[in-house]
Formats: C-alpha cells, structure tokens, sequence
C-alpha cells in the first residue's frame, strides 16, 4: 500500500483545527447498542487466529505482511448479513468493529514473532514451544496495555492531525457495511454523509471469491501436484550458474499488486543482482581458483551449483546488506522517530481525568489505569523471573536487566510507533528498524558488562523479540482506537477485544510456527551427497563431540533424506560453524560420532529428498539479519568481508535514491520469491493506468486521491484474498501432508505426477505458468472492474 507521505506538525501538540470539539462520531455517545458480545468476540479472535497464521507463512517467506483490519471488516459485515438472511439478527456496526478489532491483533503479532524468534534456530538453540509462547503473549499485551493510556492524546485530542490512514479506511468500510438498525441509530451528520455518498454499500463477494481461488490452486498445484510449482531456467555457459525461476503461488502475486508496482520492482531487483549478476560472477571468477574460497569449508566453486554458491556467499552479502539497509532506514528516520517520542511522551503527560467516572461519556471510556499499570508490572514480574532457560539460561540478575530494557524500549517504541502509524500509516511504519536499534543497543548494552557468552543470545533476541510485537501491536491497536472513534466505539470494549484476541493469537501462533519449521526438517546421514552439490553440514569428517556436555536426548521426529525409517535415541548437538555460519544441529550417538545432520524447515538449504519430492522451506531474511545482529557483536564470528560487500551494495543504493532494505531483502530471498511479487506489481501498474486514464479522465484527482482509488479498487480485495487463500492452504497442507494416514495417498500422488506433463517433463516450466496466467488475468480484470464489480448491498 502506498505510504502517506508526513506532514508538518506545530511543536507544542494540541488540537487539531477539526478537532474533537467539532466532530461526532457515526454513532453518537448517547446511543447505546450491542457491542462486546460473544459472537462477535469470537468471530474476531477466530479470523485473528486465521490471518495470523496466513501472515506468519508470508512473513517466514519473505519478510512482510499485509493489514487484516479491512478483510476482517468485510467478512464479518458479510458473515452476520449471511446469518440475518437465515432469520437470525445482523450484527450492528459496533459489533462488526469488535469483530476486526480483535481480528487485527493476530497479524501484527505474526509479524512479531516471524522476524524476530526464528533466529533462535540460526544462533543453535530449539525453537521451544513454551519460549515462543512466552513471547509472543508478553510482546503481545505489553503493546495493547502500554497505548491505553495514550489514546485520548492520540486518538482523540489530535484527531485531524494524526491521519491513520488504515484506521480511517477500515471505518469507512463498516460505515458502507452498517446494517439498518445502526444506520437508524447514526448521528444527523453520519445520516446527511451517507445521503451525500448515494448509501453506497460493499461486498465481501470480491474477497471470498479471491480466497476460494487462492484455497483451490494452491491445494491443487501443491498437495495434488497439478503442475510445478517453481517453474524455473538455469543458463549454461557464457552465462554459467544465472538462473531465474517463479514460485507461482497466489499469496506472492496478491502481495505484488497491494505493495504497488514501485516496492515491488525493487524487490524483484535484489533478486535479479543475487541470480543474474552475483551468482554468475562468483562462478566466472571462482571457476579459476584451485582450491576452496571460505567461508565454504571444501567444494570447489567450478563443482558448486547456483543453489549452493548462494547458500555459501550470496547469503551473507544479502544479509549484509538487509542489516546496512535497516539500520540507514533507523537513521533516516530519526527526526520523525524523536518528533515521535517527544510528542509521545507530552501526550503520555497529558493524559488527564478519570476515565472510570460514570459521568464520563461512553465514547470516552478506557480500560481502568489501576488495571493497566497492575498488568504491565505483572508482566515485567514474569520476564524477571520466568524460567531460565526462556532467557538462555542466564542468571536473575541478567532477566531484571532484560525486565528493564523491556520496559525502557517498549515504552519508546510503541510511544514512537503509535505515533507514527498516525502520521504514515502501519504499511510505511519501521518495525523492522526498531527492533534493528533496539539489538544494536542491547547487544552493546550486553558488551559493555561483559555479556557476551553464547547463553546471551537468546536473552539479546528475547528483548528485540518482545519489543518488535509490542511495538508492532501498539501500532495496529492505535489503528484500531481510530476505527472505533470514528464509528463511536466504547473504548474499553475495544481495548478487552483486542487483548483477548491478541492472547488467543499469542498462544497459537508459537505452535504453528513450530509446526512449519518441524514439517519442512529433513534428517540427512552425516555423509550423504546432496544433489545441487549442497553439502549434509559442515561437520569435518572424524569430527565428535563429548556427550557428557550435551543435556537432551531427542528420536528422530521427521522424515529421513532417503526415505529410511529409525526409531533410535540420541543426543542433540548445536555445533557452531568457526567460521561465523549458522549453527548447525546433529543428532550424535553414544560415542560422540554424528550420525544425522538435521536440516531446518526455517532457513534450511536442502530443499528435495533423495526419491526428488519437494520440502517446504522458509528464508525468514529478517530474523536472519537479527541473528547477524547478534552473532557479529556478541560473538564477534562472521565472514566481514562479505557482509560489508552487502553492506556496500545497500549505501550505494541509497546514494542513488533507492530504499535500499527492500531491494536488501530479496537479494538474501530466492529469486523465485520475489519475481510473482513483481508481477502482482505490474498488474496493479495496469490496473491504476486504467483508473487514472479511463476511469476517472478528466476529473482532475489529484496523485493522492488517483493513489486512494486504486487502494479501494476490487482488485485490492482479490489480492487479499488470494493471499489468504493461499497461505492457508500451504499451511493445511503441511498439516496433512506430515500425517501418517495420508502416505499412501501421497505415494499415489507422486506415481501420478510422474506422467504428468505440467508437472515432470521438459515443457513442464512452460505449460505451469498456464494455470498461473489465468489467476493474474483474473485479477487484472477484477481490478479493472471487469468482473465481480461492486454490488450496492442490501439494506
């Protein structure tokens, strides 16, 4: 979505010209109508919990999510008209604001959780169910109960001069949704609007269509193997080891056409210098060299695939230039981020009143501060003395410090954030280069009292982690406050929804991320030639471990690279790579000998079992910049010369006027992730031609309201639900494909596939982009209004 570019703001904060002494809200304060009620309660927490997992899939595979507010508002509208049309009441226009208020929670927390906790795997601990959950509830309601207090200052003395442009948007969308009883019961100046509008109405026909879409192409090309689903090109000489490729999936061509053309090119272009230019010049050059160029530890680059020169260089160049382009956009913003705090903290000292009064209007009515305040020091309680091991096994002294520096960034970056996804919106809001400056900080924090053993890792990444999800969930609670103040929402009511499905989200979330990572693992024989010329590990041969130093015993719990079965225990060893690379886990025996090398679902490198079937894997490129992060200072281990060669790459970018972090992302992501990105850009590039050319000529709109029709076009609404659609179903077939009953239908499926054309066979990279024209042509004619169009909905 297109950022909202800032404005200029007085020094001294107060009300805005149209501020709340001039303005009424959808529903006045005096009406009262059903609001928190369970339905809609749970309706919200269940879409949160759903979109959330939909968000943790694209967050793990390419480092970005979408807003949920707008989808949720349109289902739930949608849903409860269903559910009047069978008799039963439709929802009033407070309750569908419930809906997406505890809806919304779900995708900021997944945003949270992706960039930051796998990196845990990276720095060679386990992904624990219990450390996951704990920060994500942690990071979760610390945002919620932290902008409370600022949402009068924010929210409502400053309403007119803090836009949240999302926020707004998703207002508008349940005003056109309201159903007759809260249009009755709307303000005079709500009813003068809508007749003003024509009582324009919407429909969720777009999105569900989108989603139905999204849901059966990708259960269809993936679980049944319809066609392949990376059609992809390797060059050979003169330009030995290029390659391009597409992973042809809906969700990463819905998220192309809501990004826009220009962020999507940009993208595209990482992955074009890492598989066009990078990739190929390390071949060149390399192919001369007699021996091994480190960091690789012992294949000749002649002999290396394009696969793995990027496992071996590429990947750090990209993550090089991901951690310079992160902390340029912390640097960049800094005017902002201080205009923010200083703001911020006038507000937070001008929160005055008590809310809790009976006299107070219902509009006005926040959650009780003695029940903030009680929550937040429970939660600071909690971290201080939490298990050890949640924090790396460090000591009481080391989780207060951690308590501390919670509190302290928390504080200024959900300030900060709220602040900011008022004047800029939640799309263009730095979470990542938040969580960025608070690992830098810390990390120095931690060198500084000579901190700097590997059990501070996870305490660094544990106090990013939850102030990444806290500032993320202030931003999105601050966006949901605006909805609610400009339908005439009880803010109390909104700030229970949220919390309760920020919580739900919180405890579902770590799971699945678990699950993701466990169901895309592959257990390899210490020893075993990959194909690709990738390498089962790096452990030396003769290498062993004493495994008396060693505290967990684990069976093999996922699939075997050749397909063999083993019901063996043995004891896990996280070797770290001398080097500065990932660390790597082993399964050993008795003696200290490895006989498995366990490969990741999440940032892991083998990417096809012997017998050639496909495995899911996730790049997650920013919680590897937040390993990086961590290792470089901490540890000290990492192969410089090529981080600064990326680091290089993204200042140079930034001379010439190019956001270099998401160019920087996708120079660490396959081509093939960012290449169906820049498609779904390039249809919305058509898309707004035609709204701008034909649709609205000669009206005179400016480049701002040209940019807002195109934002509320159906095409924005297909694209969500194709992203929706698709995640989903890559996440339900993960869960299907790992059961056990479901092997023999999976073994008749790759029978089938085997004389499948579109999916084995030389033309089988061309006749699966057929199947994949049809859905972009769908969308483009969606978004040109061509086909499902708009309908005025019932009244």
């Amino acid at each position: 979505m297109s950022a909202i570019p800032p404005q200029e703001y007085p020094d001294r904060v107060g009300f805005a010209p149209d501020g709340p002494q001039d303005f009424t809200p959808y529903i006045p304060p005096e009406r009262q109508m059903r609001e928190l009620t369970w339905g809609p309660l749970l309706l919200g927490t269940l879409l949160g919990i759903i979109f959330g997992a939909s968000s943790l899939y694209l967050v793990l595979k390419v480092g970005l999510t979408v807003s949920a507010s707008i989808p949720v508002a349109v289902i739930s509208i949608t849903f409860f008209r269903l559910l009047h049309k069978m008799g039963r009441r439709d929802a009033t226009i407070l309750e569908n604001n419930v809906v997406q208020t505890a809806g919304s929670a779900g995708e900021s927390i997944a945003f949270g959780v992706g960039v930051t906790m796998p990196a845990i795997l990276i720095l060679g601990f386990d992904l624990e169910i219990t450390r996951v959950m704990l920060v994500a509830v942690l990071g979760g309601l610390i945002g919620i109960l932290m902008m409370i207090p600022l949402r009068r200052a924010l929210i409502v003395a400053q309403h007119g001069l803090l836009k949240y442009p999302e926020g707004t948007a998703c207002a508008e969308v349940l005003k056109a949704g309201a159903s007759k009883e809260s249009r009755d019961a709307a303000s005079e100046e709500a009813k003068r609007e809508q007749e003003a509008l024509g009582g324009a109405g919407t429909s969720a026909k777009t999105i569900f269509t989108g989603f139905g879409i999204g849901l059966v192409y990708k259960a269809v090309m993936v679980a049944f193997r319809g066609w392949r689903d990376t059609p992809e090109k390797v060059f050979g000489p003169p330009f030995q080891a290029a390659s391009i490729s597409a992973e042809i999936s809906p969700e990463l061509l819905g998220v192309g056409y809501i990004i826009g053309p220009r962020i999507a090119s940009i993208m595209c272009a990482g992955g074009v210098l890492a598989y066009l230019v990078l990739i190929p010049m390390i071949k060149y050059f390399g192919s001369f060299a007699a021996g091994a160029i480190p960091p690789e530890g012992s294949t000749l680059i002649k002999d290396m695939s394009p696969g793995a020169i990027r496992n071996a260089y590429v990947l750090y160049i990209g993550a090089g230039a991901v951690a310079a382009g992160g902390i340029i956009s912390v640097l960049r913003s800094l005017p902002i981020i201080w205009h923010g705090l200083k703001g911020g903290l006038q507000d937070f000292k001008g929160v005055k009143g008590d809310t809790g009064k009976k006299n107070v209007a219902r509009t006005d009515r926040d959650m009780s501060m003695k029940v903030v305040l009680i929550g937040i020091i429970a939660l600071i309680l909690v971290i201080a003395f939490a298990n050890p091991l949640y924090f790396g096994g460090t000591g009481v002294t080391a989780r207060i410090a951690a308590a501390f520096l919670i509190i302290v960034f928390g504080f200024l970056f959900v300030t900060v954030s709220s602040r900011l996804t008022g004047e800029i919106g939640s799309s263009s809001n730095p979470i990542s280069g938040m969580t960025v400056a608070t690992l830098l900080l810390t990390c120095l924090i931690f060198v500084v009292l000579g901190w700097t053993g590997s059990n501070y890792f996870v305490t660094a990444l544990s106090i990013g982690a939850i102030v990444c999800i806290a500032s993320s969930n202030g931003g999105t609670t601050s966006q949901d406050l605006k909805t609610g103040f400009l339908v005439g929402a009880t803010p109390s009511y909104q700030q229970i929804a949220i919390l309760v499905g920020a919580l739900a989200s919180a405890v579902v979330l770590g799971p699945i991320l678990l699950f993701l990572n466990a169901k895309g693992a592959v257990y390899v024989p210490v020893g075993t030639t990959i194909a690709e010329g990738i390498h089962a590990g790096k452990v030396q041969p003769g290498e062993t471990v004493d495994v008396s130093t060693l505290h967990r015993q684990e069976k093999v719990e996922g699939r075997i690279y050749s397909g063999a079965k083993d019901d063996k225990t043995y004891w896990v060893w996280h070797r770290q790579d001398p080097s500065g690379g990932n660390a790597e886990k082993y399964l050993v025996d008795q003696t200290g000998h490895p006989v498995y090398f366990v490969d990741p679902g999440i940032n892991g490198t083998i990417r096809k079992l012997a017998n050639g079937e496909s495995l899911q894997k996730y790049d997650a490129p920013k919680a590897t910049l937040m390993s990086y992060i961590i290792k470089g200072i901490l540890g000290g281990k990492l192969p410089w010369g090529l981080v600064l060669l990326g680091a290089m790459i993204a200042i140079v970018l930034e001379m010439s006027g190019i956001p270099s972090l998401a160019f920087a992302v996708c120079v660490y992501l396959p081509l093939s992730s960012s290449s169906p990105i820049f498609i779904g850009g390039m249809i919305r590039w058509l898309v707004d031609r035609w709204i701008s050319g034909t649709k609205f000529r000669g009206r005179q709109l400016s480049e701002e309201q040209l940019t807002a029709e195109g934002d509320k076009s159906p095409g924005v609404l297909m694209a969500s639900g194709y992203i929706a659609g698709g995640a989903i179903a890559g996440i339900l077939i993960a869960f299907i494909q790992g059961a056990d009953v479901m092997a023999k239908f999976n073994d008749a499926i790759a029978a089938k596939s085997e004389h499948n054309p579109f999916f084995n066979g030389e033309s089988a990279n061309l006749l699966a982009l057929i199947p994949f024209a049809i859905i972009i042509i769908l969308l483009y004619l969606t978004g040109r209004e061509s086909i499902l169009a708009h309908r005025e909905s019932e009244t």
